[in-house]
């Protein structure tokens, strides 16, 4: 153990120094969980070969309580994978090490910072493990302070559930949040408690005593069945007497003089020091072809929901893309992710009702090589709207699918409804935003979105519509289709889902008074098809641009966005028809009426707007 307490002090001196040249940063976090981390990477219980962070058989380290970056990356200076000039770059700009672990660092298995999330992101890539039949262990360090997040519970009895005997999670007991005890502040056997409570296998101990911290770990990797936790007293800044178990302390740097005055009660440091991890095992995957499942074949005067559709597609295409999962929030069979589930079932990974849980878990599968398509009902994306907007930082390739969407779902009322959906997935950089509007578009989209390197969202529509495309149409990520078209058009509808057959309408309507209009088919919402679009403006009075969603960040904006800079004040008008008054339960041809976005509003508004 002698080898351990050296290297925990060369780390400690290392988080000390780095935080204190940055002038920021958190080093009492950082060392209340260095004799932890310690003898987890140097003591024999995590295999790595870090040489080759990708390695399929890597143990994964997530730093849930991602504020001890410093800890991170002193544990890799150790290990001899840093320098000493490059650990002191802590938060400088350009370097990886920044004050939150991200991707910049090639050891951060997903950026962390926003707490509560790294334990469903080791739940994701346990899962992964158990998928592919491979040997590794993940390993989560969370802070006391971030179980006070429901998200934290959700994957305490989703691990235990999928029985994940890969996953341990590190509990650093050290009191203090960041402005004052935390809820149980050293109660740990209430966390023993409410841990197996949720059928996890727990271990008490002493953060700082490494025979303790040995034995644990050892007892952790014997477990069979189901999760462990490790929960360790510790103390918040241990090992600096000035804040070692003082209040107030958390995101300060020790002064340059309170810093050397603390590395000197360390004690000797050996600055040659260094620790070693053993190779993981030499294991491949086993391989199997999946095998074709009969799926639906649409044809014109044909009726189906696209959401029916994406469930048909999704099992269409997994033989040809064998890295995708489905994860659904208890809503398969309305989602219709079930129609994949029925044909492979061990792709299928039912989540309940824990989206954040759910997307959190897809992060984790995702940074290890699946697809995942998660799909719930749109509005309930919303709970977990912090988990998809750091999956923007994890370089995600998820592919989110919300069912249900808009005032169009009728009677079941605006709990139900996904309004928000689409402005949300829009503000993801990079992020790709698809609503198809008949089911033959819809299964094309969704291998669109497998083949796809990136987050994509995708929007489906509750109710039967008309097959729209003959199955050989094709499209594309950007692209848009042009229904209606002559050169007297007067205006140009832009619909997309319900409103593009609701914009049809008004345009068979609006034919019969003599009055021709364009209709285009605006299926990719981001990137949008500004071309088409910039022309329709040029050649028409008014573009109409009728959507199931509130007016805020949807489909109007990105449309106004995209021609504000090339039309002028004197030229063609953008006009927004949208939700805006709060909606209620209805049949869904009143609700569309009593929002504006009906076929009989869009063509009262062409009327008032060009005639």
């Amino acid at each position: 153990m002698r080898a351990l307490e050296n290297l925990s002090r060369l780390v400690r001196r290392n988080c000390l120094a780095s935080t204190t040249k940055a002038g920021s940063g958190h080093p009492t976090t950082a060392l209340s969980a260095t004799d932890l981390m310690v003898n987890l990477m140097f003591g024999g219980h995590f295999k790595a070969d870090l040489d080759n962070p990708a390695h399929p058989n890597n143990d994964r380290l997530v730093f849930s309580k991602g504020h001890a970056a410093p800890l991170l990356y002193a544990l890799y200076h150790a290990a001899g994978k840093l320098t000493d000039d490059e650990l002191m770059s802590l938060r400088e700009f350009g370097s990886p090490l920044e004050g939150h672990p991200t991707l910049a660092f090639p050891y951060t298995e997903a950026p962390t910072g926003s707490l509560g999330q790294g334990l469903s992101i080791g739940f994701g890539i346990a899962l992964n493990a158990k998928i592919d039949q491979l040997p590794y262990r993940s390993f989560v360090l969370m802070g006391d302070s971030e179980t006070a997040e429901g998200a934290v519970w959700e994957a305490m009895a989703l691990a235990s559930h999928y029985k994940l005997d890969n996953l341990t999670a590190v509990l650093d007991v050290n009191r203090f949040g960041q402005c004052g005890p935390t809820m149980l502040e050293r109660d740990l056997e209430t966390y023993r408690q409410r841990a197996e409570a949720f059928g996890w296998r727990t271990f008490l101990l002493d953060g700082h005593c490494h025979e303790e911290i040995n034995a644990a770990y050892q007892a952790a990797l014997e477990v069979e069945g189901g999760p462990s936790m490790l929960i360790a007293k510790t103390f918040k800044g241990k090992g600096a007497s000035l804040v070692e178990n003082e209040d107030n302390w958390h995101g300060k740097p020790l002064s340059q003089e309170q810093c050397e005055q603390a590395i000197q009660e360390l004690g000797k440091i050996d600055d040659a020091a260094r620790g070693s991890v053993p190779l993981p095992a030499a294991l491949d995957a086993p391989k199997s072809a999946p095998k074709p499942v009969e799926t639906v074949q649409y044809q014109l005067g044909d009726r189906a929901a696209t959401r029916q559709a994406y469930g048909n597609a999704l099992a269409r295409i997994y033989p040809d893309h064998p890295n995708i999962v489905a994860l659904d929030a208890e809503t398969s069979n309305s989602t219709y992710a079930q129609t994949f589930q029925k044909g492979y079932p061990d792709r299928f990974f039912e989540m309940y009702i824990a989206e954040q849980n759910m997307v959190g878990a897809a992060i984790g599968l995702s940074r290890r090589g699946k697809t995942p398509f998660v799909s719930t009902f749109a509005a309930f994306f919303s709970r977990a709207f912090d988990q998809i907007r750091m999956s923007q930082y994890s370089g995600c390739n998820i592919k989110y699918v919300g069912s249900h969407a808009g005032v169009s779902i009728g009677e079941d009322g605006a709990s139900q409804m996904g309004l928000e959906d689409i402005a949300m997935f829009r503000t993801l950089l990079d992020s790709v935003v698809l609503y198809p509007s008949d089911p033959v578009q819809t299964d094309q989209l969704v291998e669109l979105a497998a083949r796809h390197e990136g987050n994509v969202y995708m929007r489906t529509t509750r109710m039967s519509t008309p097959v729209l495309y003959d199955p050989s149409e094709t499209f594309r990520i950007g692209g848009s289709k042009t229904l209606r078209k002559s050169d007297e058009d007067a205006a140009a509808l832009v619909g997309a889902g319900v409103t593009l057959h609701e914009a049809l309408k008004a345009a068979d309507a609006l034919a019969e008074e003599g009055v021709r209009v364009r209709v285009i088919d605006l299926y990719s919402v981001k990137p949008l098809d500004r071309e088409t679009l910039l022309k329709a403006a040029r050649e028409t009075k008014a573009v109409i641009v009728a959507e199931d969603h509130f007016a805020e960040g949807g489909i109007g904006e990105a449309v106004r966005s995209a021609l504000g800079e090339e039309l002028g004040a004197d030229s063609c008008r953008v006009i927004s028809l949208a939700v805006r008054k709060m909606p209620q339960s209805g049949p869904p041809d009143e609700l569309l009426d009593y929002e504006g976005i009906s076929a009989g509003a869009i063509a009262a508004t062409v009327r008032e707007a060009v005639l």
